[in-house]
């Protein structure tokens, strides 16, 4: 059986890039082939929850690979036939609204762009403080676009953010085996 190529996108959510990177040890651990993609802000901003050096290094470090984070890099990922699905994880509002409206100027969006150009799936981990408020509309388009798919989500805090929604990041193993049968994993809302 043909080994599987995730590509392992990651967008500016940084509270959750530790859920994220439990998730990319655990994925790297069952034997896919990871390719790393950071969007230019998650490569590139220190923040309260973390120097974007030290980050980096760890994804490094975790997949054995340098990290994309171009869009001229991004770019050949679909004509290559590079990966068999792009896992966006965190995948941020302001990184679905541009998806929902095929704006292309990250390494993300273009990694998912190029990816989608040749029918293969993108798995999206949303993590936004404004799901069910402005990104509300975005999630609906998504939901019933081809070859995208959700990785579930929940409320993660009702009364202080009651339009936050993040992704179950211990979901993303069955989501991606869904994913990769062109599949969404049910209940898209937890």
């Amino acid at each position: 059986m043909k080994k599987v190529t995730i590509g392992f996108a990651m967008c500016g959510s940084y509270c959750t890039f530790d859920k994220s990177l439990e998730q990319l040890e655990f994925l790297v651990e069952q034997g896919y082939d990871v390719v790393p993609i950071m969007s230019e802000n998650a490569y590139s901003i220190d923040t309260r929850f973390g120097k974007s050096e030290d980050i980096v290094r760890r994804v490094e470090e975790i997949t054995g690979k340098k990290v994309i984070h171009t869009i001229k890099e991004a770019e050949p990922i679909g004509p290559k036939k590079m990966c068999d699905v792009i896992l966006i994880s965190p995948c941020t509002g302001n990184t679905l609204a541009k998806m929902t409206n095929g704006i292309t100027d990250t390494s993300v969006t273009m990694a998912a762009k190029s990816h989608l150009r040749i029918l293969r799936p993108v798995l999206i981990t949303l993590a936004t403080n404004d799901a069910l408020g402005a990104t509300a509309k975005n999630i609906g388009y998504m939901l019933n676009r081809k070859n995208i798919y959700f990785v579930p989500l929940r409320q993660d805090d009702y009364e202080k953010k009651p339009n936050s929604l993040v992704a179950d990041f211990t979901l993303i193993p069955k989501a991606l085996e869904y994913a990769l049968e062109h599949k969404q994993l049910q209940p898209v809302f937890l």
